[in-house]
Order: structure tokens, then C-alpha cells, then sequence
């Protein structure tokens, strides 16, 4: 039965248990056929709408499959998660974490990495079936620094350009032609001529501006010159990265003009649901918002193609669990673990969650035409390169400083200050 605990950052408030010990080995602490089993203490922040549903639909696949182990969830909602990380730091350091939680896998898992507080987890959960059902970009998150420490459960795509079928019909222009991030300023300027806003944008707060110029990186200049970025390399691309910068300053002069009064990215989506804007960049959780409108149908009144020159690739953001060591109830941990990885699992979380599974082998069948669409793209891409707005691509210290460096930009919109202050972020 799944049951609610308290409040995480309590237990953290209990002080440092154990400080100092070392974990046993994971061999050493999973028993094969225990007689009982502790209960699974599973931290999110999967506690509204579609993203608690998603959560109750995997707990109930999990409890189907062991019947003998209770399932307490442990909820720190709001932050996009950051509410989450300061209760669970604080209990990993002391050697009090619950038994999973969810996390951003990649280089957002470095500061748990770093101080070994996490398992290996090869062997135990990931073995070769599991490993041939994913491509290449969500096993290399999960193993961010060689092992195997994490399991994804979903991937949500942010290489999305979303348009309203009618606008972009009535302003004559041809989605799909648009073949670079630099061509789209074309396609936004002819929308804008014919009386739409060329795309819709909110920048109160700096995360989706930072999404959108990675975005332009890439499209504009590949995985090479982008993998080099998120690797310290800002110097070494500079052209390539104050180019990508100047064209965002361009696409501002086509956002609305409330942009800098909106700090919710649905807000802003409003304006493709009433056909007051071409283009709108967003995750694929911006689809949701479309498909609820009765109004509004898949194909005919919005649609999407892949950010112009990102054909070919599906840019992550992930959720996983991991394996904290101390681990209260390491038995139930690790067939939790090992659920999460299958089929079942990820079918039954992600048709709710608006996301997609990150193997390649489960079935589309319950999912809506959109998300069919993006499984597919995801089956077909050639890279999956890993998010710098969502902490897969960069350590938590950097994330930080980028963000920060975004905040000024859509302040001043000044490409050189920003610039500068990149380069300091990646140092």
C-alpha cells in the first residue's frame, strides 16, 4: 500500500547518523529471497496533475509485481525539484536517505557522485537486456562517471518548435523548409508581417531563455561544438557561442510583448492556443496543454517540427532513481530499481506523465498520436544530447552560474557581458 511520510527535511533535521562510517558493499547487503522486506521510501516531486498520476500508476505496476513490499512515498513538491535536493543532500550526507528518490541522472548527480554516496548498480539492476533496450544518450547518463548509478524512467524532449497550423498556413510559411535556427528568423519575421506574434516566449524568469539558446547551439552548430561547451570549452568556441547568443537577441524582437511579464512557460503557450503566435519553443510538456483544448486538434491546428537543424537528435531531459548507500531497506530498494527499468514500468508512467519511455521497446499503442511521433523520432535520432537548462549536461555549481549569466541577459539582452560570464561558468 502506498502511504505518505512526513515531510523529508525532518529527518535530515535528526542530525548526522552514523557520520563517518563506511557503507557496506552491495553484494554484501542484498539477500535473494529475503523472508520479509523493509518498506521503499521513494523521495519526488511528482505531486500535481498528470506528474502525481504518472507516480500512482508506477507504484501500482510495482505493488502488482511484489505484493510483500509497502511503498511510502516521500513528496517535497514545488521547485522543479529543488525543494527535493535540500531535503535529500541533507540526508544522504548523513547516512539517512530514504530508500530511492528521483533525480536529474548526467552531471546533476555529481555532487553525490563525487563523495561515492551513491551504489553501482551493474549486475544488480542494469544487465544486458536492460542496456540493449536503451540508445546510447540515456545510458551514458546513467553512468555519468562509468558506473551505473541510475535508472531512467522517462525522457521529456526539448528540441520541440511547436506552431499553430493555421497561422503559419495564413502567413504562407513552410514549417519543414526551415532548416537552421538563423533561417527561422525569416520565418518569424513573415509571421510578424502578417499581423502574429513570430514566437512566443516568457522571459521573467531565465530557464527557458537558456533552453531556447542551447537550442540555437546546437541547431546551428552541431553536437561537436556543443559537447565542447558543456565541457569547459566556452573560449574555444567563442564565434560559435556569441553567434548563438546574437541570434537570441534577433529572435526578442519577434516574442510577445508581454514576455517580460510572464514567468510560467504556459502562459506564454497561450498564445499558439489562440492563434496569436507562429512558434513557440518548449519541452514536449507544452503538448499537454494543446491536447486538453477540445478545440484544438494534433495535426491540423498545432503541430511541431524538430528545432530547425536538430533533425536527427532528441534533446533529454530525464528523470531516474538511484541507489543511495546507507540504504535503509536495500532488498526492496533494488527490486524497486529493477521494476523501473522494465517495460511495464516505464508504459504505465509515461502515457500519464506526457513523456516518453527511454527503451526503445515498448509499445505506443496506449499513447496519444504526439507521443507515438516523438517515440519514433526518439527511435530514429542519431544523438540524444543531454539538457543544460535541466542539470543532465553540467554539474549543479555550473548550472548555477549559467543560470545566473541568464538572468542578466534577458535584463540587457548584451551578448558580450553574457558571454564573459559563460566563460567564468564553465571554468
Amino acid at each position: 500500500m502506498l502511504q505518505a511520510t512526513g515531510a523529508l527535511g525532518l529527518a535530515a533535521a535528526a542530525g548526522c547518523l552514523g557520520g563517518g562510517n563506511e557503507a557496506e558493499p552491495l553484494d554484501e547487503l542484498l539477500e535473494e529471497d529475503p523472508d520479509e522486506f523493509e518498506s521503499v521510501e521513494i523521495g519526488h516531486w511528482w505531486t500535481a496533475d498528470a506528474e502525481a498520476e504518472a507516480f500512482e500508476a508506477l507504484v501500482e505496476g510495482f505493488e502488482e509485481e511484489y505484493p510483500d513490499i509497502t511503498v511510502e512515498s516521500s513528496p517535497s513538491p514545488g521547485g522543479a525539484g529543488s525543494a527535493l535536493e535540500a531535503d535529500i543532500r541533507n540526508r544522504v550526507v548523513d547516512q539517512d536517505p530514504p530508500s530511492t528518490f528521483q533525480v536529474w541522472p548526467g552531471q546533476a548527480l555529481a555532487d553525490y557522485t563525487a563523495d561515492d554516496l551513491l551504489y553501482d548498480i551493474e549486475g544488480h539492476v542494469w544487465n544486458d537486456e536492460m542496456e540493449e533496450a536503451y540508445l546510447d544518450g540515456p545510458i551514458e547518463v546513467a553512468r555519468p562517471d562509468g558506473d551505473f548509478v541510475a535508472v531512467p524512467i522517462n525522457i521529456h524532449r526539448l528540441n520541440n518548435l511547436f506552431y499553430n497550423a493555421n497561422v503559419i498556413e495564413d502567413s504562407g510559411i513552410d514549417p519543414e523548409s526551415i532548416d537552421s535556427p538563423s533561417a527561422l528568423i525569416d520565418a518569424m519575421e513573415t509571421a510578424a508581417e502578417a499581423g502574429y506574434v513570430g514566437m512566443a516566449q516568457q522571459t521573467q524568469s531565465s530557464w527557458s531563455t537558456l533552453q531556447l539558446w542551447a537550442q540555437v547551439l546546437l541547431g546551428e552548430y552541431g553536437t561537436d561544438v556543443y559537447d565542447s561547451v558543456i565541457e569547459g570549452n566556452v573560449e574555444e568556441n567563442e564565434s560559435e557561442v556569441r553567434d548563438s547568443l546574437e541570434l537570441v537577441v534577433d529572435y526578442s524582437e519577434f516574442f510577445n510583448e508581454d514576455a517580460s511579464s510572464m514567468n510560467d512557460w504556459d502562459d506564454a503557450s497561450d498564445y499558439i492556443n489562440s492563434g496569436e503566435a507562429a512558434f513557440f519553443h518548449q519541452g514536449d510538456w507544452a503538448a499537454g496543454q494543446y491536447e486538453t483544448d477540445e478545440e484544438l486538434a494534433y495535426g491540423d491546428d498545432w503541430d511541431y517540427v524538430p528545432f530547425p537543424g536538430t533533425d536527427g537528435m532528441y534533446v533529454m531531459v530525464i528523470d531516474s532513481f538511484v541507489f543511495p548507500k546507507f540504504n535503509p531497506s536495500p532488498n526492496a530498494t533494488v527490486r524497486f530499481l529493477r521494476y523501473a527499468g522494465t517495460a511495464d514500468a516505464q508504459e504505465r508512467f509515461n502515457q500519464a506523465k506526457g513523456s516518453i519511455p527511454p527503451r526503445t521497446d515498448v509499445s505506443d499503442e496506449a499513447f496519444t498520436p504526439f507521443l507515438q511521433d516523438q517515440m519514433a523520432d526518439f527511435e530514429e535520432s542519431d544523438e540524444q544530447p543531454p539538457s543544460i537548462a535541466h542539470g543532465l549536461a553540467v554539474a549543479p555549481d555550473t548550472q548555477t552560474e549559467v543560470e545566473g549569466a541568464f538572468s542578466n541577459f534577458i535584463d540587457n539582452w548584451n551578448v558580450d557581458e553574457t558571454y564573459n560570464e559563460l566563460v567564468n561558468s564553465f571554468q
